[in-house]
């Protein structure tokens, strides 16, 4: 197949790597890019390729004498039946004189004391085998393929100061520059497809020398700064670089752009995907470097140049496991001349290289990275003895090192409050920040890492300390890649129907809360089909719309109210509504409320053994549901966080016994326990904690018969985030039921049911420009909708005027308020033409909207219309 007319001096060097090459259907890959790459950009490719998969560890066990002949036998058969039956080529004629290579080194006298030499002879057979077999596979599909040998181009650095033999043969370094005479040369080869190896070069005595961890990639990097290619890819079997590793942290975002030194932090932190040896000398040579996936050639990948925007943030999070710490101690350190010298000489001696450093007039603490060292039980034994000649020695082990990487981590400080107080709740060992600014790193112990980094990965986001809204940066998350996101619903307002209804109330006063009932029946009825689920309470703070607990009532659900207020609202919305349908789950209320909520008949819950102490007549022969705080909480911002030491809810797990004394006393009955310990947690571990330490203490009051979890199901606020997993939840509800089948279970569920049906509607009033940021102004602020200024909420906000036009511009929605926090939402994606007058929408404003609105600034509260009726899709 002839490949139209290229540049001689135009290159493109494209990397595959073992997994790239092991199938046939690979195979047809490479020859597929090669041939669209040199065609559609005039250029000539270099191929470079990696060992099949397992081979380097094959020939590793070789070179370390392992077995010789018996490997040796099965790699012959192994490269052999690939051709045959994978390659559909025959094995001779292909891979012949390679094989016989490899059984002539099996039989080198060298072979019995193994030498360097030697060794790398060996280890360079994997990539030898692969690129001839795929050479001859190519050519045989019609490919202008042409194969070269890597020894013959690449060079190995002449010996440095303090280098090993070993690193002199097994570990080298290559010259990356490149004079006329060897361009010409290399461009001389006629062929426009090139194959040729990675991970093997030239010894300064001719033979052959290894680059060692992550030598294919360097290898193209090498070829790629010296041939000034246009850019060196790397094809392997992930998308690129994430923002964390996606498979702890399935919502990591793809990052498309990065400049040579956050990609080089990134690697050296913990990304496994591009060895960080690869990067410098495409950044030494000006060339970009890319990294794409084999399998998914249509993504983007990560490209990695000099020219890529400065965008400060946190780029990625990863943890590195296994980290040593070695904690130096003793007051004659403090302004001892020479004593890190000292030190670090010892470590030099045992081989060890120091990776973190954390320092204290009477402390040094070090880290060592088993990835980068040889890090056993002896070495640490021989360390520690020697270093104990000078200072009180302790080792740390295992810890892991959790990094963030990121441009401008000391501006971004104030971002990380969220951050720092998960750290806080860990035993830190080490904090280090770059010199370079690019990198901030906490060590904790190993098992408290566990689970860490998709929390604050989140966080990271929450706050904006990771900017995913940079789209030049940030692209689709993993769980987007491979498929696995359940979409959001598309909101009831976007039906032509409902928007005109909206529309037209929009020409009337704003801003208003409207309520689509249709929507909150249908999340009801999600719920009552939980069959686990023995009482559903409507938590009514979430809002008290006498028209949404009509509906709810009507859908079989009971009321929970916090407040006499809401009590009161309740009979008056639903006249005759059972009372033993009402719980009133109080905190820190007046006394008389209780009274007046007895009086009424409804089910009573109580927090605390002072209310028993202090009014013992009041709850004397009472049936009363007791709330308990389990020592930890959990939830989608720190203020929704009910749980735990520092929350005001419930009754302390100490104090239980001191309450059930008392109530056995005063004759009171204990009927249910109830534990809600935050909001927009979706974990089924969470609730299967929940009920499991409920009913402990519940077998051991022996009366109660309800266990109430309460409720905080989330809701999809934005567009990263994914519906609650209804069926998940129910079949774990079914599970712990099933585990505990004497109590009846309670859910009291209020954002859930209504959010999602409510929106607030406002008008906008300027559209303004300020030092490059643009801000559209409503009609409606802070005081109507609460919860971003209280809780950094998301919500959607729409120009439901312009609803079908392309939302290409970044304005802050703001309010009328005097307040700093009178903000809707950053960067908010809206029309261009937006403008004073448009109809706005704020999504998913059904629960705490209206509920938690005040007339702050004399502020009227926001009017509240009912939509009923089907939707016209």
């Amino acid at each position: 197949m002839s490949i139209s007319p290229s540049s001689d001096d135009h290159w493109l060097v494209l990397k595959f790597g073992g997994t790239s090459v092991s199938k046939r259907e690979r195979w047809d890959t490479i020859g597929r890019l090669g041939q669209e790459r040199a065609e559609q950009e005039g250029a000539r490719v270099l191929v470079v390729v990696s060992a099949l998969s397992g081979v380097t560890n094959e020939l590793t066990a070789i070179a370390n004498g392992d077995d010789v002949a018996g490997r040796v036998a099965a790699l012959i058969e192994r490269h052999r039946a690939f051709c045959s039956d994978e390659l559909g080529i025959d094995a001779d004629a292909a891979i012949g004189e390679r094989l016989r290579a490899l059984e002539a080194l099996r039989d080198d006298p060298r072979a019995a004391s193994r030498t360097l030499d030697w060794q790398a002879e060996v280890l360079a057979q994997g990539e030898l085998l692969s690129s001839t077999l795929g050479a001859a596979y190519l050519r045989g599909q019609g490919l202008d393929f042409g194969w070269c040998d890597a020894r013959e181009w690449l060079d190995a650095l002449p010996p440095q100061p303090n280098q090993t033999d070993w690193s002199q043969r097994l570990s080298v370094n290559c010259q990356w520059q490149a004079d006329t005479a060897w361009r010409t040369r290399f461009t001389a080869q006629p062929a426009r497809l090139l194959l040729t190896q990675g991970f093997i070069s030239r010894h300064q005595d001719g033979g052959t020398a290894i680059l060692g961890r992550g030598g294919s990639d360097t290898s193209a990097s090498y070829f790629g700064a010296l041939l000034g290619a246009r850019r060196v890819e790397i094809w392997t079997d992930v998308p690129g670089m994430f923002s964390a590793n996606p498979r702890e942290v399935p919502d990591a975002r793809l990052l498309t752009r990065l400049d040579y030194y956050e990609a080089q932090e990134i690697a050296t932190t913990g990304a496994k995907v591009l060895h960080p040896r690869s990067i410098k000398p495409c950044r030494d040579g000006g060339v970009p470097l890319c990294i794409l996936d084999t399998g998914r050639p249509q993504l983007p990948g990560t490209r990695i140049d000099g020219s890529a925007a400065a965008v400060a943030g946190v780029k990625a999070i990863s943890r590195r496991n296994g980290i040593v710490l070695v904690s130096m101690e003793g007051i004659g350190m403090w302004q001892q001349v020479g004593f890190l010298a000292d030190v670090f000489a010892l470590f030099r001696k045992h081989g060890l290289s120091v990776d973190l450093i954390g320092s204290a007039e009477t402390n040094v603490t070090v880290s060592l990275d088993p990835s980068e060292n040889l890090v056993s039980t002896d070495v640490l034994s021989a360390l520690s003895a020697d270093l104990s000649k000078i200072c009180k020695v302790k080792i740390i082990v295992p810890c892991a090192a959790i990094t963030l990487v990121g441009r401008g981590m000391r501006s971004l400080l104030h971002k990380l409050s969220e951050v720092w107080a998960m750290f806080g709740r860990e035993r830190v060992h080490l904090i280090s920040q770059s010199s370079n600014d690019l990198n901030l790193t906490f060590v904790v112990d190993e098992a408290a890492a566990d689970g860490m980094l998709p929390k604050l990965h989140a966080a990271l986001i929450d706050s904006g300390a990771m900017p995913v809204y940079e789209t030049e940066v940030f692209g689709p998350r993993w769980r987007e890649i491979n498929g696995a996101i359940r979409p959001r619903p598309t909101p009831w307002w976007h039906a032509p129907r409902e928007r005109q209804r909206l529309l037209e109330l929009a020409e009337g006063e704003t801003p208003r809360y409207v309520y689509h009932l249709p929507t909150v029946r249908e999340r009801a009825r999600q719920l009552k089909a939980i069959t686990a689920v023995d009482h559903r309470f409507y938590a009514i703070k979430a809002s008290s719309n006498p028209d949404i607990l009509r509906t709810l009532a009507e859908e079989g659900f009971g009321l929970e109210c916090v407040s006499l207020g809401e009590l009161q609202r309740v009979f008056a919305a639903v006249p005759g509504f059972d009372p033993a349908r009402v719980l009133f789950t109080p905190n820190f209320a007046p006394v008389s409320e209780y009274e007046a909520a007895f009086a009424l008949g409804v089910n009573v819950t109580v927090d605390n053994v002072e209310l028993l102490r202090q009014w013992p007549e009041m709850f004397r022969g009472r049936t009363l549901w007791l709330r308990i705080d389990l020592g930890h909480g959990d939830g989608h911002h720190a203020k929704v966080n009910t749980g735990g030491k520092e929350a005001k809810f419930g009754l302390s797990t100490q104090r239980v016994e001191e309450f059930l004394e008392l109530a056995r006393v005063l004759g009171v009955r204990i009927s249910g326990l109830h534990a809600h310990l935050g909001s927009g947690i979706e974990t089924t571990a969470h609730w299967k904690l929940v009920v499991d330490e409920l009913a402990g203490f519940a077998r051991r009051i022996g009366t109660v018969e309800v266990l109430d979890i309460g409720g905080g199901l989330p809701i999809a606020y934005s567009a990263d985030d994914e519906p609650f997993d209804l069926d998940a939840w129910a079949e774990g509800l079914a599970q712990i039921k099933a585990v505990h089948p004497a109590f009846r279970l309670a859910i009291e569920p209020g954002r859930f049911l209504v959010a999602e049906s409510g929106v607030l509607l406002a008008r906008a009033t300027q559209v303004v420009e300020k030092d490059g940021v643009h801000r559209v102004g409503l009609d409606a602020g802070m005081n109507a909708l609460i919860r971003p200024a209280l809780y950094d909420a998301w919500h959607d906000i729409v120009n439901l005027a312009r609803l079908h036009d392309a939302c290409d511009t970044d304005f802050d929605v703001v309010g009328p308020i005097c307040e700093s926090s009178d903000i809707f939402g950053n960067r908010v994606k809206l029309p261009a033409a937006t403008a004073p007058g448009d109809a706005m929408v704020i999504a998913d404003a059904g629960a705490y909207g209206f509920s938690m609105a005040n007339t702050y600034n004399l502020r009227a509260l926001p009017a509240e219309d009912i939509l009923d009726g089907p939707s016209n899709e």
